[in-house]
């Protein structure tokens, strides 16, 4: 298989999920906004940190509210992280690899990019953000599930993995460091049953509640979450599963073991500053999710070396 096609196809799914994993991680504020009572500080700017792109907005935005938060996340046609600039890289990537993947995808993704780009003020505006994040989840499921049920197996479909599970693994952490943001900002000022309300938002921004009731069996509590979506490996979203999907993947392919010993050393790595029956998480929960990310991008540094810059 020719590198620069193992390529494509690795960014078209990277793409595909981080169009997804931004409208997920925008919902779980959308969310917290309707759920939590008021004087509860809900930082929109958070998300701008959460995804390094503090000197992208600055630039272009004075203000730091949620309007032009979710302006710039969802539209910003520069920012590499937007939702209108990964589609684009996504339809692009496929447009040139319909040669290896279903001729379908090429109808799906012009459907959900045609959809984005006339509903846009539909997910600036909070009284029908819902509709339209339900609406994008669905139609990237949708060539998702294409992409698995029609591909047979080989390197193609490898390297769809492969793109999948390392930019799952990055937003799911994204995702629980904006729901310890929340938490932290407001340290003292949360009930119980509030803290509460942004732990089940956060695991239903990554369609994890049920899963972990049913895997759990106990409350729902910043540290329990944080463990589930963190370690566990049977829940596709956890970031142990995406690992161990990783390192299953790279033994699979070609020179693929320097990938799979990374992926080793990191699942071994687990943060000991936690314990399920602890009352909360500090801010030393947040630092190793910091590091967990870079980490994870240290992964594609060797997806990169090893299958594309050859």
């Amino acid at each position: 298989m020719l590198s620069r096609v193992a390529e494509r196809i690795y960014w078209m799914s990277r793409y595909l999920e981080r169009v997804e994993n931004t409208a997920r991680l925008m919902g779980v504020y959308t969310d917290l906004l309707l759920d939590m009572p008021g004087g509860v500080n809900i930082g929109w700017y958070n998300l701008v940190t959460l995804n390094n792109a503090e000197s992208w907005f600055d630039a272009r935005y004075k203000v730091r509210e949620e309007r032009n938060v979710t302006k710039f996340l969802l539209s910003d046609p520069d920012y590499y992280g937007s939702m209108v600039h990964s589609l684009k890289l996504v339809r692009e990537n496929i447009r040139t690899s319909r040669d290896v993947i279903p001729e379908e995808s090429w109808e799906y993704v012009n459907e959900l990019s045609l959809y984005v780009n006339d509903n846009l003020q539909l997910g600036i505006k909070r009284g029908t953000r819902h509709e339209f994040i339900a609406e994008v989840i669905k139609s990237c499921q949708r060539l998702h599930g294409l992409f698995i049920s029609t591909m047979s197996e080989g390197q193609p479909k490898s390297f769809l993995r492969l793109g999948r599970n390392i930019e799952r693994a990055d937003m799911t952490t994204r995702i629980l460091d904006a729901g310890a943001s929340v938490v932290l900002e407001n340290e003292g000022n949360l009930l119980p049953s509030v803290e509460q309300i942004v732990w089940a938002n956060v695991l239903h921004s990554v369609s994890a509640y049920l899963p972990y009731t049913k895997s759990q069996r106990k409350s729902v509590k910043g540290p329990r979450v944080a463990r589930y979506l963190l370690e566990d490996r049977n829940f596709p979203r956890a970031v142990g599963y995406c690992l161990e999907a990783l390192e299953t993947t790279g033994s699979k392919l070609p020179r693929g073991d320097q990938l799979t010993a990374s992926v080793r050393v990191l699942r071994a790595a687990h943060y000991q500053g936690i314990r399920e029956d602890d009352a909360a998480i500090d801010e030393g929960f947040r630092d190793y999710i910091n590091d967990l990310q870079m980490r994870i991008g240290e992964l594609h540094t060797v997806v990169t070396d090893t299958w594309f810059d050859v």
